[in-house]
């Protein structure tokens, strides 16, 4: 027996059919389990296919956000990664990040106008802490969020208010959250672009130089890496649940408009 939103079929026991009608009717219910499997196979893969630049996309993208590194002030870059950004009420972003020498940066990018609307530039000399780990929520929370991410931590002295907290358009919270691309799993290519474990790695050997290089007075040197639970202290979250589950966080042409 199988159910799909394209196709139902019912079967029970002990029924009445006809050998003739049998003969035939049970390839049939084979067939009709196949494609009924293959309708959430292929609902998953079309919305992957969706949510994914195309072709040429994405090495513009590339290259547009590259254009923006400031020779002077960042360095050299040292990788480019795609990923969600995870905030503090458990909205995902569509996010391109890059790592230079000394700076995180981190981009809103428009891949339907093929734009940069946002810029967030972090020094890599102020990351002290790298959490990995999967993500966890308050006991009474109805939120959850399979899979892993990685917080990076900049200011570990300065807490978020309660305000910012409770307020979803805060964004003056001394961390930022990421966890993988929806598309990681098309081809090698992207699950390459969307590795949030070698971007960890990247990120706090590039930290650690940074630090060496230029220390803050009266901050200590260093990157604590650490693997625990990512927390995000959110409890209803409709709007989060609503938006995550039509990936309004990703840019996609929807009908005549594209956000």
């Amino acid at each position: 027996p199988c159910s799909s939103s394209s196709l139902r079929c019912n079967t029970e026991q002990g029924s009445s059919t006809p050998a003739a009608f049998a003969f035939n009717y049970i390839p049939l219910i084979r067939f009709s389990t196949f494609l009924c499997e293959f309708s959430g196979t292929f609902e998953s893969d079309t919305r992957a296919f969706l949510l994914s630049p195309q072709p040429g996309t994405l090495n513009q993208a590339i290259k547009d956000v590259e254009a923006l590194v400031k020779k002077e002030e960042d360095g050299n870059v040292h990788g480019v990664w795609l990923m969600a950004e995870v905030d503090h009420w458990n909205n995902e972003k569509e996010r391109l990040v890059i790592i230079t020498d000394k700076t995180l940066l981190i981009f809103k990018y428009d891949f339907v106008l093929l734009c940069c609307e946002q810029i967030q530039r972090i020094q890599l000399n102020f990351i002290d802490r790298i959490s990995h780990g999967t993500f966890s929520f308050p006991k009474h929370s109805l939120l959850k969020r399979d899979g892993e991410g990685v917080r990076v931590f900049w200011d570990r002295l300065r807490e978020p208010s309660f305000t910012s907290r409770w307020n979803p358009f805060a964004n003056d919270f001394p961390f930022s959250t990421f966890t993988y691309h929806p598309v990681r799993n098309i081809n090698d290519t992207f699950a390459a672009l969307c590795d949030i474990q070698v971007f960890s790695e990247k990120l706090k050997a590039a930290a650690e130089r940074a630090h060496a290089k230029n220390p803050v007075p009266g901050k200590a040197n260093g990157v604590l890496v650490l693997q625990q639970p990512i927390y995000i202290e959110a409890y209803v979250g409709a709007m989060a649940f609503l938006g995550n589950q039509n990936k309004l966080g990703y840019c996609m042409a929807r009908g005549n408009l594209g956000f």
